[in-house]
């Protein structure tokens, strides 16, 4: 298979995947499914991140310090990100996009009316967001394999990891927001599109302009453990009890082990 290829067929059925399980949790409310699901996006995105990604980041840089500093960069632009999303999302009283990203699945009800208008803009918000959260995975997705087929793979792997307990809790807001299954699983679907127009925008730029596939590598490594440390970890913290926090380890254990063993599977091929 060509790269552009991989890249179609990763940023397509990633996107399509991620949603169709998504949607069988939402729907059905598996709970426990989500919650094991994060801890395994923990891993996959901690292992993608620090045993493909930033290695090759580095190794392609001319300067390593300056990767660093692009990490640094990109992390503290995550954050900012995320405080403006919360910022136009989130009231005094209730948070319902902050608790998704915790790792609450349960649907927020109010009887409350005048809050309807609010929450319906919520949901379209929600979608906005994805769907620019979409178009700069395809844009990571392709700067990965135009490196190496591997570190495609495994950074395909990461990003549909996390993406399914996302995008459950994207159609949770959008359920509570007023939008019929259908809908919103369309929307949802719409959405998920744009991680092949990105993926395959920046197959066409970074064919001429290559010197942007490090820092891009770095900017992926950035926002990968952002999200895990940030956005994923914490959620684990609401089940302290030993039992629980055993299943955590192991299924982030699960997480490193199974990008660890896709990187011997596909062997590097620049």
């Amino acid at each position: 298979m060509s790269t552009l290829s991989w890249i179609i067929a990763a940023s397509f059925l990633g996107g399509v995947l991620s949603l169709l399980f998504a949607a069988l949790l939402a729907l059905n409310t598996r709970t426990s499914w989500l919650s094991m699901l994060v801890s395994y996006a923990i891993g996959a995105l901690l292992g993608a991140s620090f045993l493909n990604t930033l290695p090759e980041a580095f190794e392609l840089a001319e300067d390593p310090r300056q990767i660093s500093a692009i990490i640094l960069i990109g992390i503290l632009l995550f954050f900012i990100l995320e405080k403006l999303v919360l910022w136009r999302h989130c009231h005094l009283d209730e948070c319902e996009v902050h608790d998704l990203q915790q790792g609450v699945s349960t649907v927020v009800t109010s009887s409350n009316h005048d809050h309807d208008s609010d929450r319906g803009r919520s949901g379209m918000m929600i979608i906005l967001g994805d769907t620019f959260h979409n178009f700069v995975d395809g844009i990571l997705i392709a700067a990965a394999f135009m490196v190496d087929v591997q570190l495609g793979i495994v950074t395909s792997i990461a990003i549909i990891a996390h993406e399914i307990p996302q995008e459950a809790g994207d159609f949770i807001i959008l359920l509570n927001s007023g939008y019929t299954r259908r809908r919103a699983f369309l929307m949802n679907l719409l959405s998920s599109f744009a991680t092949l127009v990105g993926g395959v925008l920046a197959y066409l730029m970074l064919d001429k302009m290559d010197h942007l596939i490090s820092p891009l590598l770095g900017l992926a490594s950035a926002s990968m453990i952002y999200v895990a440390m940030s956005d994923l970890i914490p959620g684990l913290h609401k089940r302290p009890e030993i039992s629980a926090t055993a299943q955590q380890v192991a299924l982030i254990l699960l997480g490193i082990g199974s990008i660890w063993l896709v990187g011997d599977i596909f062997p590097h091929t620049r």
